[in-house]
């Protein structure tokens, strides 16, 4: 079974590529974060004629969640637990039954948190204790869950091809990265890093200053699986080259293949 995560920068201006990669890849269940578009002009009919079942999460002109998938999607949740005051559109969660029982999948679109010294940045650093919160309770069911999305956290110095340029950024801040620590370190295994300790190892390249030309790039883009999917993991991968086509993302997908 393979599942996978691609924040794909708007679904009107990015239908093409994303269709592309579908027919290109046939991934089982696919997770789409910064869908740009409210739930009822999301054009789920372009999906489903490819035989996937459509849910979303909606918001006029950004953030926005999608999930397909093949199998039917059950039990779905919209918005991260928490806090019922909290509008953005960052996070669906469903269950679906394959063959070696039921599974559950988290898309998660996390706050950028920029520009620091703004409230911005406390508030993704609340989201990110939300989603620990959360996490713990899925963890106790027992049930295979994964933790697919845009996390806009760089984990590692490895992670950045200049760590340095990112020393003031959110996204590198040591208390961004201490949360997303605390996420794994409840039981999950990141994925990628599971695979590869590769350097260079990329799921996002800036539009400016010839960043995909200059291969600098960024690792954001994460999938967490609890000890009962990992157990199940026989491999991942980063579609690098779809940031090469016409009318790219500036992020690119992530997958894992699971025993089904």
């Amino acid at each position: 079974m393979k599942i996978a995560t691609w924040n794909i920068n708007g679904v009107k201006a990015r239908i093409d590529t994303v269709l592309a990669w579908l027919r290109e890849t046939s991934p089982d269940i696919a997770c789409f974060q910064e869908i740009k578009s409210v739930d009822e002009n999301f054009p789920s009919s372009a999906f489903e004629e490819l035989g996937y079942n459509v849910a979303t999460h909606g918001q006029k002109g950004f953030n926005g969640v999608a999930l397909l998938s093949k199998l039917p999607l059950e039990d779905i949740q919209r918005g991260l637990p928490g806090d019922e005051a909290d509008q953005q559109a960052r996070y669906i969660e469903a269950s679906v039954s394959a063959e070696n029982g039921a599974l559950r999948v988290g898309c998660l679109y996390l706050p950028n948190g920029n520009p620091l010294g703004s409230e911005k940045f406390p508030y993704k650093l609340q989201w990110m204790d939300r989603l620990i919160a959360h996490a713990k309770l899925r963890l106790l069911d027992e049930t295979p869950f994964l933790l697919l999305g845009d996390y806009n956290v760089i984990p590692d110095p490895i992670d950045a091809r200049n760590p340095a340029a990112w020393s003031g950024d959110a996204l590198f801040q040591p208390e961004s990265r201490a949360r997303f620590r605390a996420l794994t370190h409840l039981g999950f295994t990141e994925a990628v890093r599971a695979t590869t300790d590769a350097p260079e190892t990329f799921t996002f390249w800036d539009y400016q200053a010839g960043a995909w030309q200059k291969n600098n790039g960024i690792r954001i883009d994460h999938i967490l699986l609890s000890p009962q999917a990992s157990d199940r993991l026989n491999g991942c991968g980063i579609d690098k080259h779809v940031r090469g086509w016409e009318k790219p993302s500036d992020h690119v997908p992530v997958w894992v293949d699971l025993a089904a």
